[in-house]
């Protein structure tokens, strides 16, 4: 059956906003139609649905000219001369299939790699070893690994690489992913850091024309699994979690992004590091990589110190800054900027400004973000409020010390709301059961009145507040990235025992989010509803397998190396990205019994 382009229509604030998936229709066996979904593209400009209307007439599916024997695979022709076909007499009767694995979503790694051009970045740093390791080979593989079905190292070696192509693509065999090398190529990795950033900003700048002169620095933490003490000096330590792991210690990871997602930089630092003493370090760290410019940096607030604003105001520096700010300056200045009109810069979105000593300060109210913040604090106050009428319900008495725990876990539950209610817990160690609460009116209205309103700096004076206000939403950008390193790459935990090694691996998962954020890119343009992960599953389904013919010579095979045909949403999806598959390996003979090394199809 046919492919076809479908709309959704969503009404959201009064607007109405257009999507647009792939769906086929299938016949059953019963003779009904139902409807496949295929791909979700999201938004589609008119260029981009007119694009893939003509990727699906192409791949509207032919009726077959001639019926095919089921399982039999036809040996590619090329391959092989006319007298060697007619040589070989095979068995067709004892052919067998061995060794599924995993080849499309492995391919795809491969191919961002190339498209970074990061083989010719490491090829001179990775020299192979006397034995004839191939150390470039062994550094893709980990990376392919990170970003197809990231694990532990053991896990690769034990179970992930037999199951994969990549041996295949990369002309290998097992020991590429012998455990030892494994780790020992973590341990020639961090010391080409640096050079690795600066040809990452040369190829993020010629393949997806990205400038550098916005950057997004924020901070996360990754935990770990193993045991203190640790050696003086050494990073893990106990902190503040974002992961909500206070019982592990960790690292802190600092990351610079563009506004696109495109990393630029990287530090690991102790996991006890405070987010506020970072960013000096991090000013210089950038201008000594990539030279003194004009650049415009945008962080939450937490990161930047009054005493770093007020040195880069003071100087000559070209930094520019454009921060959050901590409720505590929106309670200093609020009587100042209740006395200033507002202007609206969007139909929800509106802005108060008020310079103050060579900056700006942009008091912004979002409906939208009003409306998600209320219903975020009333459901979290329904939950607290009942779950303090069932403690005041309990059938049995509740002793103060219990009390006081169940509270803990309550307030542990509803974050800041708690604070909205007053407690009055009586001193009976018998019977706690008697406390009373009852809600703070004066909090909660001042908590109303600021739900959808926060307030930025800048010492972009002359900047345009809506500017403002557009690019300080540019930070869920550097949320997404650290989303996608926790999530899609399984950064956490980290099972290293070796401080070197835990940066390797952090190392290890900024390369593979390279990846991710290059297959991005590339997705962007031709859908924006495409993920990455959506991509690498799809192209998962494409299997690689061995097909073994038995010749009529004693002991000797014929064997195919095949991967699987691409179905339509292959198809599609490699015409929309501009690629094609490589050919398939050429047909080989072999003992029977014997390990082959068969010539490479990258």
């Amino acid at each position: 059956m046919a492919l076809f382009l479908r709309a959704h229509q969503r009404k959201k604030n009064g607007k109405t906003y257009l999507y647009w998936s792939i769906t086929e229709s299938v016949r059953t066996a019963s003779n009904k139609v139902v409807q496949r979904h295929v791909l979700y593209l999201g938004g589609l400009t008119a260029a981009q649905e007119q694009s893939w209307t003509h990727t699906l007439d192409r791949f509207d599916p032919p009726a077959p000219a001639h019926p095919q024997l089921p399982g039999l695979v036809v040996a590619n022709s090329r391959t092989i001369t006319e007298a060697q076909a007619a040589a070989i007499g095979v068995h067709l009767d004892r052919f067998r299939l061995e060794h599924p694995r995993q080849w499309g979503a492995c391919w795809v790694a491969l191919k961002l790699w190339h498209m970074l051009h990061l083989s010719e970045f490491w090829a001179p740093l990775l020299a192979p070893s006397r034995e004839g390791t191939q150390w470039l080979h062994v550094l893709m593989t980990l990376v392919t690994y990170r970003l197809i079905d990231p694990g532990s190292e053991w896990r690769l070696h034990r179970q992930w690489f037999e199951n994969s192509a990549v041996a295949d693509l990369l002309d290998e065999d097992y020991s590429l992913a012998a455990k030892d090398t494994l780790y020992r190529c973590l341990d020639r990795l961090l010391e080409h850091r640096d050079g690795l950033f600066k040809h990452l900003r040369q190829r993020w700048q010629d393949e997806f024309n990205v400038s550098f002169e916005v950057l997004l620095y924020d901070l996360t933490s990754t935990y770990f699994e193993s045991d203190p003490p640790f050696p003086e000096g050494d990073k893990r330590r106990f902190g503040y979690s974002r992961d909500k792991r206070s019982d592990c210690v960790q690292v802190i990871i600092a990351l610079i992004v563009t506004p696109e997602g495109y990393p630029l930089a990287y530090e690991v630092l102790p996991g006890n590091t405070s987010d506020k003493t970072t960013l000096r370090a991090f000013l210089s760290r950038i201008e000594s990589l990539y030279g003194k410019a004009q650049r415009t940096w945008i962080m939450d607030r937490g990161i930047p110190t009054e005493a770093v604003l007020t040195e880069i105001r003071a100087g000559d520096s070209q930094v520019q800054y454009l921060v959050g700010t901590p409720k505590g300056k929106l309670t200093k200045l609020e009587s100042s900027l209740l006395l200033l009109p507002w202007q609206v810069v969007r139909p929800a979105v509106r802005v108060k400004l008020l310079p103050q000593d060579k900056e700006i300060y942009v008091y912004v109210e979002s409906q939208d973000r009003l409306w998600k913040e209320r219903a975020m604090r009333l459901r979290k106050l329904r939950a607290l409020l009942e779950r303090l009428r069932q403690l005041q319900q309990a059938k049995k008495p509740i002793g103060r010390d219990d009390l006081l725990l169940k509270l803990g876990a309550a307030q542990e539950q509803a974050g800041r709301v708690y604070h909205l209610l007053r407690l009055t817990i009586p001193e009976s160690v018998e019977d706690a059961r008697g406390f009373t609460f009852k809600l703070d009116r004066a909090k909660y209205r001042q908590w109303r009145k600021r739900e959808g309103r926060y307030l930025l700096r800048a010492n972009l004076t002359s900047a345009d507040p809506a500017k403002l206000w557009e690019r300080y939403l540019l930070l869920t950008e550097i949320e997404a990235a650290f989303k996608s390193l926790k999530d899609d790459l399984n950064i956490r935990p980290v099972y290293h025992q070796k401080e070197d090694r835990i940066e390797a691996h952090i190392f290890v998962a900024y390369l593979a989010y390279c990846l991710h954020v290059t297959l991005k890119g590339k997705l962007k343009r031709v859908a924006g509803g495409l993920t990455p992960r959506g991509v690498l599953d799809k192209f998962a389904s494409i299997q690689m397998m061995n097909v073994i013919f038995p010749t009529q010579e004693e002991g000797k095979e014929l064997v195919f190396r095949r991967y699987t045909q691409p179905n339509k949403d292959h198809l599609m999806l490699l015409a929309q990205l501009n690629w094609e598959l490589p050919e398939q390996a050429p047909p080989s003979i072999t003992d029977t019994g014997k390990v082959l090394a068969l010539p490479s199809i990258a």
